[in-house]
């Protein structure tokens, strides 16, 4: 609870009127939903929501994204559906989460064909709504700072993908603080 209460403080830092109950309430589904899951770090799941969450914060992005940000794995790793997200949360954070879900479940089968098909979701998905690929994009720095407990094959192909996709795309998109971090983490375990 105290990692909430410091995302609370900073997004009040730069956005006084952030509607801080949409946030606990966020955080509150998040946490019931991942409550008996654990990442590969063997920490509480509810860490790396929090840490999507503090990334866009970092980034001084509105309530919504933050938001969507602690909800971003809801659907994919919990029993919620993005019906219920919608009638907790509204229309726009469950696009956003769906979104999000969607450019997740690329399929791996082939290299080339998994790289295009992210890149084009993504781009169909910024079309749509930024904030998707900006949780996306931090979602990604927080899984590729927490690579260590993962087999090495595991870790060199998700440093790959984040150095032949998600590092361009930070660039592209003029975040060049997001962009080397990403290359920065990545590249100890890509080759």
């Amino acid at each position: 609870m105290k990692r909430f209460f410091e995302l609370q403080e900073k997004v009040l830092s730069y956005y006084g009127n952030a509607n801080i109950e949409l946030l606990k309430k966020a955080y509150l589904v998040a946490t019931q939903a991942h409550l008996d899951q654990t990442r590969a770090t063997n920490e509480p799941y509810i860490v790396h929501p929090l840490s999507v969450a503090e990334i866009l914060a970092d980034m001084k992005l509105d309530e919504i994204s933050i938001a969507s940000a602690l909800l971003h794995d809801v659907v994919e790793d919990s029993e919620v559906s993005i019906d219920k997200i919608k009638s907790m949360f509204g229309e726009e954070i469950a696009q956003i989460v769906e979104g999000v879900t969607k450019i997740s479940k690329i399929s791996h089968v082939d290299k080339d064909t998994a790289k295009a098909e992210t890149i084009k979701k993504m781009i169909i998905a910024m079309t749509n709504d930024i904030r998707v690929i900006l949780i996306k994009l931090a979602d990604r720095l927080h899984n590729i700072k927490t690579l260590g407990p993962l087999r090495d094959e595991k870790k060199q192909r998700i440093a790959l993908e984040t150095l032949d996709i998600y590092a361009p795309i930070a660039y592209r998109l003029g975040m060049g603080n997001i962009k080397f971090q990403l290359e920065n983490q990545s590249f100890p375990h890509a080759f």
